[in-house]
């Protein structure tokens, strides 16, 4: 397989109170975000934080990925939905990590809920950010005709 590549860049003015601006590489750019540490740090919020963008990234991938799956597999449905739970903590060494990612996805107007719920299961092992992280990842799945 050859490599893919995937660039991002931001730029951010000095300070902890400054929101900065980030996008993807010019080939692929729609457009910019907005981007801010969250209160939670002394932050101002009110923008995405890298810690949304973490969680969001690990959401949409597994999307991404039964979206495939589903495709390959000739399962119809009408819609995902996907929430997903960031939970920072102190690590053994006191330094912070996103130690547990709960995701729940339920998939609706599918005939074939158990094949769905089956093909939602087997998915889990098939995302590739979710294989790149030490994230604990959590799942659960509802289908729903």
């Amino acid at each position: 397989m050859d490599e893919k590549k995937f660039i991002v860049n931001s730029t951010s003015l000095s300070g902890i109170s400054s929101t900065w601006l980030g996008a993807i590489d010019e080939s692929r750019s729609r457009q910019t975000i907005e981007l801010a540490i969250p209160p939670e740090f002394e932050g101002p919020g009110g923008a995405y934080s890298p810690e949304d963008l973490y969680v969001l990234s690990l959401l949409n991938c597994y999307l991404a990925t039964f979206k495939f799956v589903a495709e390959k597999s000739r399962l119809v449905f009408s819609e995902i939905k996907g929430e997903g739970v960031l939970f920072v903590e102190k690590g053994s060494e006191k330094s912070l990590w996103m130690s547990r990612v709960e995701l729940h996805f339920t998939l609706n107007g599918c005939l074939q809920n158990e094949r769905a719920l089956a093909l939602m299961e087997k998915t889990k092992n098939n995302c590739m950010i979710i294989n790149s992280v030490k994230t604990d990842v959590q799942f659960t799945f509802t289908a729903n005709s």
